[in-house]
């Protein structure tokens, strides 16, 4: 019962100027014996090396310099009297710039007129065409019957590559020196079918 009994603080131990601060770690003597870098900065004590000389020749270099190099081309200029000062011609107005006329970058008319004429002239030639294969009573071929026949013709050339593949290495005799041509042959003329196919979307045939 009664106040609670404190211990009274010592008047000595008052708060302190820089007390409650943070404090660094004490250096350790290793860092403390650590060298300093050396100084790129030359000593005063120390002397420039002497006698040294180059074995280049310099007249000779600038010499196959100034003739190998390409010349520097003068640019234009203008003057406006004789005693007159000298200015660039580029910027002075007086050489025509194209890219700054109105109709440029513009088709000109005779290029447009001649494309028209170019277009009816192959539309006239297809339509030519298309009349005399009806004339002719030609066939065209429908995509169908053109991916048909193109996969008959690459079965073919794989029948045909098969049966070269089994030819003996060893060809001694005419033979089979005659087959083996006759093989190459027709793959060569398949090949080339294909290919003719393969190029062309459309196709006419001759009916029979």
């Amino acid at each position: 019962m009664g106040p609670a009994k404190v211990e009274v603080p010592s008047p000595k131990n008052f708060l302190q100027k820089h007390s409650k601060e943070p404090k660094l770690p004490e250096r350790k003597k290793e860092q403390d014996s650590r060298k300093m870098p050396a100084l790129s900065v030359p000593r005063k004590t120390d002397h420039p090396l002497m006698g040294i000389q180059s074995k280049k020749n310099f007249i000779n270099a600038n010499a196959v310099a100034a003739i190998m190099g390409l010349a520097k081309k003068p640019q234009p200029i203008y003057v406006d009297r004789r005693q007159g000062d000298k200015h660039l011609l580029e910027t002075s107005g007086l050489v025509p710039k194209y890219v700054k006329k109105k109709d440029y970058g513009i088709i000109p008319k005779y290029v447009t007129q001649r494309n028209k004429e170019i277009k009816r002239a192959q539309k006239e030639h297809e339509a030519y065409v298309l009349e005399s294969l009806r004339k002719r009573a030609m066939k065209r071929l429908s995509d169908e019957e053109r991916s048909s026949l193109l996969q008959g013709l690459k079965k073919n050339w794989e029948e045909v590559h098969h049966e070269f593949q089994g030819l003996s290495v060893y060809i001694d005799t005419i033979p089979k020196k005659m087959h083996k041509e006759k093989l190459e042959s027709q793959m060569k003329q398949l090949e080339h079918d294909i290919d003719v196919i393969e190029k062309h979307e459309v196709i006419y045939i001759a009916n029979e």
